[in-house]
C-alpha cells in the first residue's frame, strides 16, 4: 500500500472517529428530549402564589432558551398536586417511571415536597425547589439530587424578626397554621427573639384553609404583645389581614407582621388593608430594569395580567440554571446536571453571582419591604418600598447547623 493510499485511510478512520464521537455525545440526552415536570397546588390555597404562574415561568425560560438544548427538544408537563402528599407522590412516581421526565420543578406543602425529595434521591434525578419553604430539606431531611432556589423556614423568620427588633418591638404574640410549615416558622421564629431578648407572650393555631380568624385575632389583640405575626400563607394571609383590617387591629399601637408573603395576597387584600406592613422577599417585579423587562414581559401573558410571585421568578430561575449546565455537559445525566448546577452560579433577572451551597441553598439575598398606603403607590402593582438587601450569610442557617447527612464534617 503507497503512503498516499495508507494517508486517505488514515483521514478516513479519524471522520469515522469523530462521527461516532459525535453521535456518542449527541446520544447523552435521553431520549432525545429534556422533559421538565412543574407539580405545584393549581387549585387550593397556594395556586395564587404558584400555580400556573409558575408554569408560565418555566415555559418563559424553556423559551428563552430557544426551546432546544444542544439540538435536543426540551418538552414541559405540569400537574395540579391539589396539595395532598398521596396525589403529588403518584404523579411523581408516574412521571419518572412510566413518561421518562428527568427533572421535577416546583413545589407546594411541605409534606408533598420531603416525599417527592426522598423519591427523587431515590431516583437520582434533580428536584428543584421553588415554593416549598421547609428548612428541612436541606437539613435533616436533604439530598444531594435538590437544590432550594428560595428561602425558607429558616431565613424568613430570621429576616422578618431582625425587622421588628430593630423596630424597638420586644414582645410577640404568633397566629400560626397548624401544619408543618407554621410549626417551623414558629419555632425559628421564637428562637430568634429570645435571642435578641425579646419574648413571645402567647399563640394560637388554626387549620389550613381557615375563613374565620375572628377569634385568633381578638386573642392576639387582647395579648398586649406589641408585635403581632401571623405565620400563614397563601389565601391564609390574605383572609386572616382582612379581618385583622375590620378589627383595626393595629390601632392600639400594635404593629402586624407577615413573614411569608407573595405579591399576589396584597392584590388580594388592597392597599388598603396591606398598607404598612412589614414583610421579606427575594425578589419584586418592579426592582430594577432587569425585573421589570422579565415582568412585563410575563404579566402580558399572565391571568388578569397579574404580576409574577417570587415563586413564579424561582421557577423561571431554577429552569434557566438547569437548562444551562445541560447545555455545558451535554448530558441530562442527573448526578452530573447537579453536581454541574452547584458548580456553577446562579445568574438571571433576579439573581446576581448566587453560589449554591453543598446543601443546595442558593445563596441568595433577600429585601426588606414595607408595603405603601394607597396615597404611595403612583401606578398599577405599585405596592413596595424595596430596602438594602440582606446578603444571604446573614440570613441563611450555618451549614453547620442544618444536620444535613451528605455534608463532609
Amino acid at each position: 500500500m503507497t503512503p498516499s493510499k495508507k494517508f486517505k485511510l488514515s483521514v478516513h478512520a479519524l471522520a469515522a472517529a469523530l462521527v461516532l464521537v459525535g453521535a456518542t455525545a449527541q446520544a447523552q440526552i435521553s431520549d432525545d428530549v429534556i422533559r421538565i415536570g412543574v407539580m405545584n397546588d393549581a387549585s387550593g390555597p397556594y395556586s395564587g402564589a404558584g400555580g400556573l404562574g409558575s408554569v408560565l415561568g418555566a415555559r418563559m425560560a424553556i423559551e428563552d432558551f430557544g426551546g432546544k438544548v444542544n439540538g435536543k427538544t426540551i418538552e414541559l408537563v405540569s400537574v395540579d398536586d391539589q396539595n395532598k402528599p398521596d396525589v403529588g407522590l403518584a404523579a411523581a412516581r408516574k412521571w419518572i417511571d412510566t413518561d421518562k421526565v428527568d427533572v421535577i420543578v416546583g413545589g407546594s406543602a411541605s409534606s408533598i415536597a420531603l416525599g417527592v425529595q426522598s423519591f427523587m434521591r431515590e431516583k437520582q434525578k434533580p428536584y428543584l425547589i421553588a415554593g416549598t419553604i421547609s428548612s428541612d430539606l436541606t437539613g435533616k431531611a436533604c439530598s444531594p439530587m435538590s437544590i432550594q432556589f428560595l428561602v425558607d423556614t429558616y431565613s424568613l423568620p430570621k429576616a422578618g424578626v431582625q425587622l421588628m427588633v430593630n423596630k424597638g418591638i420586644k414582645d410577640f404574640y404568633f397566629i400560626t397554621v397548624d401544619y408543618a410549615f407554621g410549626a417551623a416558622m414558629q419555632a425559628e421564629a421564637t428562637r430568634f427573639i429570645q435571642a435578641a431578648g425579646g419574648r413571645v407572650v402567647g399563640s394560637v393555631k388554626h387549620p389550613l384553609g381557615a375563613t374565620d380568624f375572628s377569634s385568633y385575632l381578638l386573642q392576639a389583640q387582647a395579648s398586649g404583645a406589641k408585635g403581632i405575626v401571623i405565620l400563614n400563607a397563601g389565601a391564609d394571609v390574605s383572609n386572616s389581614l382582612k379581618q385583622a383590617a375590620e378589627f383595626r387591629l393595629t390601632r392600639g399601637g400594635q404593629t402586624l407582621a407577615v413573614f411569608g408573603m407573595t405579591i399576589n395576597s396584597v392584590t388580594a387584600m388592597g392597599l388598603d388593608v396591606a398598607q404598612g406592613l412589614t414583610i421579606t422577599d427575594p425578589f419584586y417585579w418592579d426592582q430594577s430594569e432587569a425585573t421589570r423587562a422579565w415582568s412585563k414581559r410575563f404579566m402580558e401573558r399572565s391571568s388578569g395580567g397579574v404580576p409574577p410571585t417570587f415563586t413564579n421568578s424561582g421557577v423561571y430561575s431554577a429552569v434557566s440554571h438547569y437548562l444551562k449546565a445541560i447545555k455545558e455537559i451535554n448530558t441530562d445525566d442527573g448526578p452530573k446536571v447537579i453536581a454541574k448546577m452547584k458548580a456553577t452560579r446562579v445568574n438571571d433577572m433576579m439573581t446576581a453571582n448566587a453560589p449554591i451551597r453543598e446543601d443546595g441553598q442558593v445563596m441568595r439575598a433577600v429585601y426588606p419591604i414595607e408595603i405603601k398606603s394607597p396615597a404611595e403607590s403612583k401606578y398599577k402593582y405599585d405596592y413596595y418600598k424595596v430596602g438594602t438587601a440582606i446578603p444571604a450569610e446573614q440570613i441563611f442557617r450555618p451549614l453547620a447547623e442544618g444536620g444535613c447527612d451528605f455534608i463532609k464534617k
